[in-house]
């Protein structure tokens, strides 16, 4: 039985949403892990928020690079 595997057709259409999306979303937890912080006493814990926040920024970066590029390959 042979096998007929296709990939799925690269549907990019809406990349640009979902990108936009994931920005909000992690905005969103960002706040509430800042918000979070105010509950603890552990400077340890304190330490893990901020180095997570920071690696959310950095992928907000990305996200929005990311929206360059298709914004860009979108015009051509």
């Amino acid at each position: 039985m042979p096998y007929n595997n296709k990939p799925n057709p690269d549907d990019r259409s809406d990349n640009v949403e979902k990108l936009q999306n994931m920005i909000e979303n992690t905005i969103q937890n960002m706040e509430a892990a800042e918000e979070s912080m105010s509950f603890t006493d552990s400077e340890t814990q304190r330490q893990q928020i901020q180095e997570k926040n920071q690696r959310r920024q950095e992928s907000i970066e990305s996200f929005r690079s990311e929206i360059k590029d298709e914004a860009n390959n979108n015009q051509g």
